[in-house]
């Protein structure tokens, strides 16, 4: 893998490049199965120091994501549920700029449909086709730790959602296919991530890393923006990016998608993550 390294000055020096870093969560940032992100703590201080934004930008919940920023220290604006919202804390921009309402601390700019929306629409298609859906909404924190992975307390948090449901979609492909075709015609959204498919309506990461690269921008001046994912669901962010980046799948693998100038990494989740972005930075 060649990329270009956007060299930084010392530690508490603004940086010659202002640097802003994309990331999905599962499967990139985090470890795959274990969810554990202790393998990028010491680059993601490092970054820190140096004044480079990370934002997250998942399928991940608000309260998900929470967790996360505070174990690492992250303050910058994050995207939840595939775009379904950004929130940015009050005083991250300090130029005006359209938002849609303010809760605990953050503006947030609202591009999905609500969740409620979603599974009504879900139920219809349930009810009216005899089809097998089944999202985290018809589950209890127990049966989505037991598909997922996650403990109890991390499953609760899972189901927090607000703009996007998450399918386990077990039937033959010819089901499944006739399942998403189903959403299409009722006007949602479909992607599918590393485990699940993603239903959400009018939004997308591409979308929600679009819109944060105006406002970095602005706040910033000239910016260079990296991306990195693992997964097809993660191509609309990588699209809106200037270095798009993926890393490797357990089973060293990558996802088959293609998208100009995209860098594969050689690495699984994190390891990759950290590899590509140490190189990336000069950091």
């Amino acid at each position: 893998m060649s990329l270009p390294i956007y060299h930084v000055a010392n530690t508490g020096n603004p940086p010659k490049t202002n640097i802003v870093i994309f990331t999905d969560l599962d499967g990139t940032l985090l470890d795959h199965y274990t969810y554990s992100c202790e393998v990028v703590m010491p680059l993601l201080a490092r970054l820190s120091q140096a004044g480079i934004a990370i934002v997250f930008c998942s399928s991940k919940t608000r309260v998900e994501q929470e967790v996360y920023r505070k174990k690492l220290g992250i303050a910058s604006p994050f995207i939840v549920e595939d775009g379904g919202a950004i929130f940015i804390s009050k005083g991250y921009f300090s130029f005006s700029y359209k938002y849609h309402r303010v809760t605990r601390g953050y503006q947030v700019i609202e591009l999905g449909v609500p969740y409620r929306e979603i599974r009504r629409i879900l139920k219809e298609i349930r009810e009216n086709d005899n089809l097998a859906i089944r999202g985290f909404g018809d589950m209890d924190a127990a049966q989505i730790a037991e598909l997922t992975g996650l403990d109890i307390a991390q499953a609760k948090l899972a189901k927090k959602r607000e703009y996007e449901e998450t399918l386990n979609l077990t039937g033959s492909e010819q089901e499944i296919r006739l399942i998403l075709s189903k959403i299409g015609e009722a006007g949602l959204g479909w992607s599918r991530g590393g485990r699940f498919y993603s239903v959400s309506g009018g939004s997308n990461k591409g979308r929600a890393t679009r819109i944060l690269i105006e406002l970095f921008s602005q706040k910033l001046g000239r910016i260079k923006t990296i991306g990195v994912g693992d997964s097809f669901n993660d191509v609309p962010m990588l699209a809106e990016v200037d270095v798009p980046v993926l890393v490797q799948k357990p089973g060293s693998y990558w996802e088959e998608m293609k998208l100009p100038n995209l860098h594969r990494v050689d690495g699984v989740g994190p390891r990759g993550w950290v590899k590509a972005i140490a190189e990336l930075t000069g950091i």
